[in-house]
């Protein structure tokens, strides 16, 4: 599954695109600007000072090219026959005062949001994009886990500091892995075999990582819109699977303290399973054996008819949530796809829960006493952040279509030919592979996941981010 960009190319699409994408966001109340007293609360706010100074490590980003808000830094070194890995997250608790005007704006917003048109960030970007990030050549607080990996890579031990640290290098994806591919020296230069022992460490669990192709909406300098569809490469991999040690290691530590907030998700029931076995044999990739997770493992990402199956498979990780707890550990603590408890506490520039988390950990880790704004309030998050979580995926939802109606306005009165990806009664989520567009249909009696069929398109509304087909 290669990258793929679909463009929209006529300029009165392109008029018509940014209005319907501008009030898209409007609709959402979702504003860009923050009120004065806000930016000014984060203007002048000080920082939380640190008890460590670690500037001597040599920390390094890894993000998307362009990057500004920088919530982590790693480094990676050999300790024996095992490793250590240190993974510095910004320290947002030092910087947002307890029920301050920050405060109360991002628990309006709850998360960043990606607009077509631009971010809508969850802090103003005097902290997201400079004073809080991690960018290289400067100081910078940071909350510091430490983590010990024996030879297999599981943890033996860990710990959560606050520190002064100076990223030396801000790392992108593309550029990182071209590197490695290579075989050259660098500051990830042990991710890959970190990366691959903790993967490892997933499939001993029984966890489950689905990779769907990253789908996105992109715009180019000269203002034209596109979707943009690329496989993860392995190097996000091998980089995520330290942001979800974290969390594993966040959770741990708030469940022995017997407060806190999970990220949890229900193991699927016998008829999601069923119903998975039977699209992946209609699909000729029958899931025969072994548990889920390692099926996915297995898929060859260069086959056409992985992303039906992974499609198919998305159903499974349905059901996420936020459970909070103070005094006694929720019955069910574990994330079903991690196959662990886990917390989310490594993005607290961009997600409002990470905050909480991170508070409590540092507390607990340095044998303080939990802050008392962070456990009075604690209730109010769950609710909170599925108010974000709405938002962001009919952002996402509506921008994708918006766009997608706009690449297929030029074909109105065409025929054109599809993949059926999953069946839905008499319709069906068709994939159409240039342009490059996701969408339901008709298809004809009998069709199968992965039948090629012919579609006349017959409207595209870009307003309403809508396509009409008929067989």
């Amino acid at each position: 599954m290669p990258q793929r960009r679909s463009h929209v190319a006529s300029s009165a699409e392109q008029t018509e695109l940014a209005s319907a994408l501008a009030a898209l966001r409007e609709s959402l109340d979702a504003p860009l600007k923050f009120p004065a007293e806000v930016l000014a609360e984060a203007d002048a706010t000080d920082p939380t000072e640190p008890e460590l100074d670690l500037r001597e490590i040599p920390f390094a980003t890894l993000d998307p090219a362009g990057s500004r808000d920088l919530d982590q830094a790693f480094h990676l070194e050999r300790d024996g026959a095992g490793y250590t890995v240190r993974y510095a997250i910004a320290d947002v608790p030092g910087f947002v005062e307890p029920e301050g005007a920050v405060d109360a704006e991002a628990r309006r917003r709850g998360q960043t949001l990606y607009a077509a048109d631009g971010r809508i960030p969850l802090h103003p970007p005097i902290l997201s994009e400079d004073r809080a990030s991690l960018l290289a050549d400067v100081d910078r607080p940071a909350l510091v886990w430490t983590f010990s990996l024996d030879a297999e890579g599981a943890v033996s031990a860990f710990r959560l500091e606050r520190a002064l640290i100076r990223s030396r290098a801000q790392l992108d994806y593309v550029s990182t892995q071209q590197s490695l591919d290579r075989g050259e020296e660098g500051p990830a230069t042990l991710l890959p075999e970190i990366g691959a022992l903790r993967i490892e460490q997933e499939r001993r669990r029984g966890g489950a990582s689905l990779n769907l192709p990253d789908e996105e909406v992109v715009r180019a300098d000269d203002g034209t819109y596109a979707i943009e569809r690329t496989t993860p490469l392995a190097v996000e991999e091998w980089n995520a699977q330290l942001s979800l040690m974290t969390g594993m290691a966040a959770a741990s530590l708030m469940l022995d303290a017997g407060v806190g907030i999970l990220r949890t998700m229900p193991r699927p029931d016998d008829d999601a399973f069923d119903t998975f076995r039977h699209q992946t044999e209609a699909l000729g990739r029958p899931w025969t054996s072994g548990d889920y997770g390692e099926y996915l493992r297995t898929l060859d990402r260069n086959d056409p008819l992985t992303l039906p199956v992974l499609q198919a498979a998305a159903a499974l990780f349905r059901g996420a949530g936020y459970v909070t707890f103070d005094g006694e550990a929720p019955r069910d603590a574990v994330q079903a796809a991690i196959a662990a408890p886990y917390a989310h506490a490594t993005a607290p520039l961009r997600r409002l829960v990470d905050r909480w988390v991170l508070a409590i950990c540092l507390a607990v880790s340095t044998g303080r006493e939990i802050p008392s704004w962070a456990r009075e309030s604690l209730d109010e998050l769950p609710g909170l952040m599925q108010e974000s979580g709405r938002r962001a995926s009919q952002l996402n939802a509506a921008t994708i279509n918006c766009v997608e109606a706009a690449l297929m306005t030029p074909l109105v009165g065409t025929t054109i030919e599809a993949t059926v990806i999953e069946l839905r009664g008499d319709r069906a989520s068709i994939q159409i592979a240039n342009p490059a567009v996701t969408a339901t249909a008709p298809v004809p009696a009998g069709s199968r996941p992965g039948d090629m069929v012919r579609l006349r398109v017959v409207r595209a509304d870009i307003a309403r981010g809508e396509i009409d087909f008929e067989v």
